[in-house]
């Protein structure tokens, strides 16, 4: 492809992002790619460098179009980013621009006053606001810095990076030192994770899924905050579990291995795609303690059924609950731009009610584990609050006595829950609440 068919690519996929109910950015990348096979691994990458580019810094380029004057659109935003990003001279930036087939239209002259005026200017400004250095929505800058206070620029920095690679060991079928050489073996380097003894992380982003140690089980990617939020379920050999919103089933691949294929774990989730490619990751790993099942809803009626038999019956349940992905910005830059007041609101209601429901399931002795890969204390602290106000026979577990049970580096929280975030931690943003229901 040439430069300038990409730069059109580039476009026509942010347009499409910004489409109601759109499809979230990796795979829509994915899909494009599948699409169109005449587009080569370098032309993917760089479609994909512009896209992610302008995600990551697309309040900074409105902060700049407005000051010089430009349209707010998706094309201008591009060509800024052209301008701050690859310092491109006029000429070249025509090259991108040159209205010829596959190719953006030329470029008007109100576009190359706005360039004309960004000339000798950076990126990063002083008089931005704070929403536009940490490249938020307006909407989001009271709460951020509420959240993380005078350090909120380094936490919106490091939520703006890309995130790293990470793999979870699979402990029925290797251990860390051997999954290392393994890969090794094949080319692919990694070092272990700093907080799961489980984890692994490339030095350099590497495709995976042809490599022998994958295909194995051996190893699966899973973010090391997600690993760590699956360890502190702390299930045991012979427990029976369920992971309520179980998704594609990363956080029961992690309990299968914890509780060395012994015991039960249930997987729902109201997808079932979802459930089916879960259910291929299983087999890959060597686990067969996992059952799926297909809810209708938090009130599915098997829940009742199941809860009222055997008084709960389950010793762990985990709710990995549906949220806004904040946390997960680094990887989903575009999360942050189709996130509304009204979807946290919604989301709320959606979570305690699975709260709510989940809970009937859980044995007394037992544990509800609540997760959120949110950075929002209304998904998050408010959540578990009102839970447990709610509910009296519940109360919350200490995440450091877990934590001191199960891993061999000091716990990261002197708080009850624990929260993870990029800065502090290298990881995904992540939230974990362990509550155990009173004998």
């Amino acid at each position: 492809m040439k430069p300038a068919a990409r730069t059109l690519a580039a476009i026509d996929l942010l347009d499409r992002l910004d489409e109601p109910d759109n499809i979230p950015v990796d795979k829509l990348l994915a899909d494009w790619g599948r699409q169109n096979r005449f587009a080569g691994s370098k032309d993917r990458s760089a479609i994909a460098t512009k896209v992610y580019g302008v995600l990551r810094r697309r309040a900074q380029l409105d902060w700049w179009l407005q000051r010089a004057g430009g349209d707010i659109s998706n094309r201008s935003r591009l060509l800024v980013w052209y301008k701050f990003r690859r310092d491109m001279p006029m000429e070249r930036i025509e090259e991108n621009f040159d209205g010829t087939n596959y190719a953006p239209e030329k470029l008007t002259e109100r576009e190359k006053r706005v360039l004309i005026e960004l000339d000798g200017q950076q990126l990063m400004h002083g008089c931005q606001p704070i929403a536009a250095k940490g490249n938020i929505p307006d909407w989001l800058e009271e709460k951020m810095t509420k959240l993380y206070g005078n350090k909120v620029i380094e936490h919106l920095a490091a939520f703006n990076q890309e995130a790293p690679v990470d793999l979870r060991v699979n402990t029925l079928k290797s251990s860390r030192s051997a999954a290392i050489k393994a890969l090794e073996a094949e080319e692919i380097i990694v070092d272990p994770t700093r907080l799961s003894p489980i984890g692994l992380r490339l030095e350099k982003r590497q495709p995976l899924s042809g490599t022998k140690s994958f295909r194995d089980g051996l190893v699966e990617v899973q973010d090391e905050g997600s690993q760590l939020a699956a360890l502190l379920a702390d299930t045991k050999p012979g427990h029976k579990v369920v992971d309520f919103c179980c998704g594609a089933g990363g956080k029961s691949l992690a309990m299968a291995a914890e509780m060395e294929n012994k015991g039960r774990i249930i997987a729902c989730d109201v997808s079932e795609a979802r459930l089916k490619r879960a259910t291929q990751r299983f087999k890959r790993a060597g686990v067969f303690t996992v059952e799926t099942r297909t809810l209708s809803s938090e009130r599915d009626k098997w829940i009742k059924r199941r809860a009222g038999k055997l008084d709960g019956g389950f010793n762990r349940v985990l709710v990995d609950a549906p949220c806004s992905g904040s946390g997960t910005w680094r990887r989903n830059p575009d999360q942050k731009w189709r996130t509304t007041e009204q979807d946290l609101e919604e989301l709320s209601k959606l979570q305690a009610s699975i709260l709510d429901s989940s809970a009937r399931l859980v044995s007394p002795g037992g544990r509800l584990i609540y997760v959120t890969c949110s950075i929002f204390e209304e998904e998050n602290e408010a959540q578990v609050e009102h839970f447990l106000k709610e509910n009296s026979s519940f109360f919350l577990h200490p995440i450091a006595k877990i934590w001191g049970e199960k891993f061999p580096s000091p716990c990261p929280t002197d708080a009850d829950t624990l929260r993870l975030n990029p800065l502090d931690h290298g990881t995904d943003g992540f939230f974990v609440a362990v509550m155990e229901r009173k004998l």
